[in-house]
């Protein structure tokens, strides 16, 4: 029996649960491919997972989060919802892909895994080739909060000129919608984030940026045809204060549904290879430092991506 090496967490606490372990190297069936991972990333999600400290949610939807997440411990024991890596082996009936590609992929719909040596994957999945001008490193980054900043950004319809506000602009999300936003669709994007990264976000394609820790946006008497909340932490009545007649609130909690597509993610390839779309990427980590990197992560100020390297 074959072995690998994976982060296992046999219950929910604090980021020391989490454990390097020995376990079964899976073989892929006849329409899937084994990758070996290069790459995967601590995600706030990751550490939402982990502790089960489920923010802003009602007594029935923490009910529910137990049932899929596990009752009274996890269900799925391996955590990790994007990776980069190298294809080992195909199963018998693959032919989109073959041994040594390089692809990137998304294993949200797929019991999520990637904190491990390799993963099994379909076929028709979440997975492509990764981009030619990003390493894998920086490729794994960009499943999870890259195809969340295209689906919400999708729902605001935003057309050329309009004036969109990005509210925690220098997030994993952030950061991409910014991107998006201005380089693709040709808004006029304002973000929102602390001080220290108002220089990064300028850079990432803003025309304006605001210091939340200094200046209330819902206060100025500038409006947006657009606003995302790229966190979640503004109010539902806070989101739409600033907004222009007939224009659109987007929330990436309650927007960021049905994101996980394959067309979406060859729809950022397709950006990033034309060089409208990088991924931030704020620190890099040994598998071996796991527990440190979701401390870091668990601190929420991390700009971009935080990249766990296997």
């Amino acid at each position: 029996m074959m072995k690998m090496k994976a982060i296992v967490y046999e219950k929910y606490g604090p980021p020391d649960v989490l454990l390097l372990k020995e376990i079964e190297k899976p073989a892929p069936r006849d329409r899937e491919v084994l990758v070996k991972i290069h790459a995967t990333t601590v995600t706030i999600g990751d550490t939402i997972m982990r502790s089960f400290n489920l923010p802003n949610i009602s007594g029935w939807q923490k009910f529910m989060a137990r049932l899929i997440l596990g009752w009274r411990k996890p269900k799925r024991p391996i955590l990790g919802m994007e990776l980069a890596g190298e294809v080992e082996s195909v199963g018998k009936k693959v032919t989109r892909f073959k041994p040594g590609d390089p692809v990137f992929a998304s294993t949200f719909a797929v019991n999520f895994g990637s904190y491990a040596e390799y993963k099994c994957l379909r076929e028709n999945g979440v997975i492509a080739i990764k981009p030619t001008n990003l390493t894998y490193e920086q490729a794994a980054a960009v499943p999870g909060a890259g195809q969340t900043a295209w689906q919400c950004l999708k729902k605001g319809n935003i057309q050329p000129g309009q004036k969109i506000l990005i509210y925690g602009a220098s997030g994993a999300v952030g950061t991409y919608a910014v991107q998006i936003a201005s380089r693709h669709l040709g808004a006029d994007v304002t973000g929102v984030c602390s001080g220290a990264n108002l220089e990064l976000v300028k850079s990432l394609g803003a025309s304006q940026v605001i210091d939340y820790t200094r200046e209330d946006f819902t206060q100025s008497s500038e409006t947006y045809d657009v606003i995302f909340d790229a966190v979640g932490k503004l109010s539902h009545a806070q989101g739409k204060k600033a907004l222009k007649p007939g224009g659109v609130y987007i929330n990436v909690h309650a927007d960021s549904d049905g994101g996980d597509k394959l067309e979406n993610l060859i729809a950022l390839k397709e950006l990033i290879e034309a060089s409208k779309l990088k991924p931030v990427i704020d620190r890099v980590y040994p598998l071996e430092q796991i527990v440190e990197a979701h401390r870091y992560v668990e601190l929420g100020h991390k700009k971009g991506n935080v990249v766990e390297l296997i």
